[in-house]
């Protein structure tokens, strides 16, 4: 009679907690939400042509029933404005944007794996092809060329179309609504973005005759002083140097400073020191100057392979490598010039002389830098690598060179050269494998 009475008492309690679950109450699909959405946070990536939201964090006052969920449980609206192509006037336009997946996390950030752990906040994973939620918005305009901000205010919006329950007691049925459908009420983020990897750069300036250099910089993330790591020196293009407000934006407007921390696009494992200067586009050979005195100060305060010290460009910042390059051919193994100015011919006479391995690409319908000018690099470099008495083969060992057609762009912007060439991982690797004597 005993064991009796218990098995009818557990019955009668599993059969009240799996109706609480599923009807009336707290855990009913007619009761009051007690949680409701805590925040939003939106997450951001650095793709081929620069920063977008590519996630969304919605966070919940309980741990989220990962089970309810799925692609059609959440909308997310962004604006339509890239800086490239568009006015500014246009990013308050908000488009749809596509949802590729949606799971648990306990964190607000993603998940490798993309699976469900059990938290509350649900991730919301964007399309990262499409053409919609940039981060980086015009920001001042000094001269007749603009520069450029990662703008702090993101239009991002969420409509929670469906209800999102809760983890359900004995993980039976639904669980309680933690947030009922809302599919007519859009809202705004409410927390500072998750800006994956650029958020771990660091912040540091270096001063020299009256002249500020702000830059940011990466570090392994086991890092060790003990050990030697190469170093990529990020020059970026005319309007992400330093207006005075827009720090951090030669990491985020573009791949080339990110892409190093990443074996999908470098193809390799090898960590890497990153330097992105922030120029305030004084005129080169003083940036040059600058830019050398910091690298001398920075290889003596980090872990850095001196033998393997590199610099890649975006536009402008092609002239401060040639400047630094003929300047103090000694610092450096390789450079990677992307859709630049052209070296002039005491710079290439000195480049010649040190064998400093390039590469350099260009887009043959560039509408900002006529390709003429990287054909005139070309020319430069080969002549004062003949006049040293270099054969064609040995040239061919130290100057690469690429042009690309308007269809290897997977945006309309041609004078975007570092896409097709960073998308190009063996020119990457071709980098990191040159190393000076």
């Amino acid at each position: 009679m005993h064991i009796g009475r218990r098995v009818v008492a557990f019955a009668s309690t599993l059969v009240l907690a799996i109706a609480g679950m599923t009807v009336g109450g707290h855990g009913g699909e007619g009761g009051d939400s007690d949680a409701g959405i805590r925040s939003i946070t939106p997450i951001t990536t650095v793709y081929t042509y620069g920063q977008k939201v590519s996630a969304v964090a919605v966070e919940y006052g309980e741990t989220v029933n990962s089970r309810e969920l799925d692609t059609s449980t959440f909308s997310v609206r962004d604006t339509l404005y890239n800086f490239r192509f568009n006015p500014i006037e246009d990013l308050p336009k908000l488009t749809d944007r596509k949802v590729t997946r949606t799971y648990t996390n306990n964190a607000a950030t993603v998940r490798a794996d993309h699976r469900s752990v059990p938290g509350r906040y649900v991730i919301v994973e964007l399309d990262p092809d499409q053409n919609a939620g940039w981060t980086v918005v015009v920001s001042k305009c000094p001269t007749f060329l603009c520069t450029v901000k990662v703008n702090p205010d993101l239009p991002t919006q969420v409509v929670q179309r469906k209800n999102v329950y809760g983890k359900p007691g004995l993980g039976i049925g639904r669980g309680p609504v933690l947030a009922k459908a809302a599919p007519n009420t859009a809202r705004k983020v409410t927390e500072k973005a998750v800006n994956l990897l650029v958020d771990e750069f660091r912040y540091g300036s270096y001063l020299s005759g009256g002249m500020v250099l702000p830059y940011h910089y990466h570090l392994p993330k086991n890092y060790d002083p003990a050990k030697k790591y190469p170093l990529m020196v990020v020059l970026p293009g005319h309007g992400m140097g330093w207006d005075g407000d827009n720090l951090l934006v030669q990491v985020a407007a573009d791949i080339p400073a990110t892409a190093w921390l990443r074996p999908e696009w470098t193809g390799g494992t090898e960590d890497v020191i990153v330097l992105a200067p922030q120029h305030q586009r004084v005129g080169g050979p003083a940036e040059a100057d600058l830019l050398v005195k910091l690298l001398d100060q920075f290889v003596k305060d980090f872990a850095v392979d001196k033998r393997r010290v590199y610099a890649t460009t975006v536009s402008y910042g092609s002239q401060l490598l040639w400047s630094a390059f003929a300047k103090r051919p000694d610092l450096f193994a390789g450079g990677l010039v992307t859709g630049g100015f052209a070296v002039n011919a005491e710079q290439a006479t000195a480049i010649a002389a040190a064998e400093i391995p390039l590469w350099v690409t260009h887009g043959v319908h560039d509408h900002l830098l006529n390709i003429s000018l990287a054909r005139n690099t070309r020319t430069l470099l080969q002549n004062g690598y003949t006049a040293r008495g270099k054969t064609p083969q040995e040239i061919e060992t130290l100057l690469h060179y690429t042009e690309y057609e308007d269809a290897a762009f997977a945006l309309p912007d041609y004078h975007a050269a570092y896409g097709p060439t960073y998308e190009d991982d063996s020119i990457l690797r071709w980098l990191l494998s040159q190393t000076k004597p």
